[in-house]
C-alpha cells in the first residue's frame, strides 16, 4: 500500500495481494463478479459487491482503508477500482483476477471452488 500522496500503480499482482492480506491491516477485498461467479468460488476473505451494485455501496465501503477489486480476469476490477480512485479511494485491480489467483495455486472458498465462466 502506499503513503500518503505517493502515486502508485492501479494493477497489483494475485501474490502482493495475498501478502497484505497476512498484515493486520489488510486491504478490503471485493468480488465484483456476477452471484454464480462468486458461489462457485471466491477468494475467502473478500466481500461481494457485483459491478452492477457498486456505485449504489460505494458508501459502504471504508475510505480509510485501500480497497482491492478483483473478477474473472481483471475487466471488470479495472473500472471498479478506476471510478474508485477517480471518487478519492485507494483502490487497486488485481491483474489476471481470480483465474490468475487460482492458475498460480491459492485457495479459493468453498474448498471445493473453482474459477466459474462469467
Amino acid at each position: 500500500m502506499r503513503a500518503a500522496g505517493e502515486h502508485t500503480e492501479i494493477e497489483v499482482d494475485p501474490e502482493r495481494v495475498a501478502g497484505w492480506l497476512e498484515e493486520d491491516l489488510a486491504p478490503q477485498l471485493i468480488d465484483v463478479r456476477e452471484a454464480h461467479e462468486r458461489e462457485a468460488g471466491h477468494i475467502a476473505e473478500s466481500r461481494h459487491i457485483q459491478l452492477a451494485a457498486l456505485p449504489a455501496e460505494a458508501d459502504t465501503v471504508e475510505r480509510d482503508r485501500p480497497v482491492v477489486f478483483y473478477c474473472r480476469v481483471g475487466n471488470r476490477s479495472q473500472m471498479a477500482a478506476e471510478a474508485f480512485r477517480g471518487a478519492g479511494f485507494e483502490a487497486y485491480t488485481m491483474v489476471g483476477g481470480l483465474q490468475r489467483w487460482a492458475r498460480e495455486g491459492r485457495a479459493l472458498s468453498p474448498e471445493d471452488g473453482f474459477v466459474a465462466e462469467h
